[in-house]
C-alpha cells in the first residue's frame, strides 16, 4: 500500500511505503521506504495521508533492487590462531556498503 507521507528532512510530500510502526510519546512514529528518493525516513502519523487516484498511477522514481546471486560477506578474526579469512555474513556491513557507493560514483 502507497501512501503519501510529509518528509521533514525533504521538507516535501512524497510517496511511501510504510515498513514498521513505533510508538512514540506524542503518537505514532512510521518508518518508511520513499519510492521517488529510495531512502528510508521516519515520519509522524500526523504527516501520512491516503493518496487520491492520479497520485498513484505516476511511475516511481527509484526502485528497489539487490544484486544477483551477491551474497555479504565479512572478515573472522582468530586472535588465537593468528588467522583472518573471509566467510558469510548475514548482513552487509558498512565498509561494505560504503566501498561499493563509492563505486558507483
Amino acid at each position: 500500500q502507497v501512501y503519501v507521507v510529509f518528509s521533514e528532512e525533504l521538507k516535501c510530500w512524497c510517496r511511501a511505503v510504510v515498513q514498521s510502526v513505533k510508538r512514540h510519546m506524542d503518537g505514532y512514529q512510521l518508518r518508511c521506504f520513499l519510492v521517488d528518493y529510495a531512502k528510508y525516513s521516519f515520519v509522524e502519523s500526523k504527516n501520512i495521508r491516503v493518496p487520491v487516484k492520479e497520485f498513484t498511477k505516476i511511475p516511481y522514481r527509484a526502485k528497489k533492487c539487490s544484486l544477483y546471486c551477491t551474497k555479504p560477506v565479512t572478515l573472522h578474526l582468530d586472535f588465537c590462531e593468528n588467522t583472518a579469512k573471509i566467510g558469510p555474513a548475514k548482513r552487509w556491513d558498512a565498509a561494505a556498503i560504503h566501498h561499493f557507493r563509492n563505486l558507483l560514483k
